[in-house]
């Protein structure tokens, strides 16, 4: 824009050159008195707003936030600008890159914060939403956390809800993850089916293990590693020994992320302990060793 206005006012000064002196009391300086034309503004889209569909990529035309306290799917929690070499790629950071993984990891931090704790741990999702290439093109660094409500632990649709999901995981909050009997096909876990802690039940969420930075291939390799970090999560729950008896107190059930999500930096593990042997009926936080006996 400074440039094809430049173009124009030099254009102006040299035709003017071309016809002699300007008369007496007319100012032949025509760039003296104009004002520097403003920079070009990128459009950058508002942290606390929400949208009737999750959106893979931000494109202008269809950025049409509404209030969230209407009907919608998705809110956008935070609003981050992307720096280092991840902003100097001439186009938008693909999955797996510096630039996804630096805008997860900044999503991850600034979405916890925000709904009050891990968002695994409870039925949400978060998604990590970057400018067109074209805007992309034109200068826009920015990138959208988004988070949305899923309808639980094994089926990840997205309904419609009311009202923002701040702090939605503080305290007795209804979409935290708790208490499940699982129903298995042979050794697998074909569902978690919710089940109230009071109630009779078989497994119970007891946090999230951060895996290390490993391939995705090395990590599916080693489950054992990741069945010994969730044992010592559930001893730290319980508020039992972690020793050689732990085996024989609960066995786990995990949920790990998908190879992509993985790529993008998601090394979020999420541990169960299972009693396949007897029902429970209570929560096994700090139970102890009455609570979870060897059996």
């Amino acid at each position: 824009m400074r440039r094809w206005w430049t173009a124009v006012a030099v254009g102006a000064v040299a035709v003017l050159g071309l016809v002699g002196c300007a008369p007496a009391g007319l100012d032949a300086d025509l760039t003296d008195d104009w004002p520097a034309p403003a920079a070009a503004q990128t459009f950058v889209p508002a942290a606390g707003v929400c949208h009737h569909a999750i959106q893979d990529v931000g494109y202008l035309t269809s950025y049409n936030p509404v209030a969230c306290t209407e009907s919608h799917r998705v809110e956008t929690l935070h609003v981050g600008t992307l720096s280092g070499a991840g902003a100097e790629r001439s186009t938008p950071p693909p999955a797996g890159s510096v630039g996804m993984r630096a805008a997860r990891a900044e999503c991850d931090r600034e979405i916890n914060k925000a709904v009050g704790a891990d968002w695994r741990t409870g039925k949400l999702a978060v998604d990590v939403v970057f400018p067109s290439p074209p805007a992309w093109t034109g200068g826009a660094r920015w990138f959208r956390c988004d988070v949305s409500e899923t309808k639980g632990l094994d089926d990840t649709f997205v309904g419609l809800r009311e009202g923002s999901l701040r702090d939605a995981l503080k305290g007795d909050s209804k979409l935290a993850y708790r208490c499940f009997d699982p129903k298995l096909v042979k050794d697998d876990v074909d569902e978690m089916v919710p089940a109230a802690c009071t109630g009779k039940h078989h497994a119970e969420f007891v946090g999230v293990y951060q895996a290390p930075d490993i391939s995705y291939a090395e990590f599916t390799r080693t489950t054992l590693r990741i069945h010994k970090a969730c044992q010592k999560m559930i001893a730290d729950y319980v508020k039992v020994p972690n020793d050689n008896n732990l085996q024989y107190r609960a066995g786990t059930i995990f949920y790990h992320p998908f190879e992509q999500e993985w790529r993008n930096g998601n090394r979020g593990v999420q541990c169960f302990l299972w009693v396949s042997d007897r029902a429970l009926t209570r929560s096994m936080k700090g139970a102890g060793t009455k609570g979870l006996p060897v059996t």
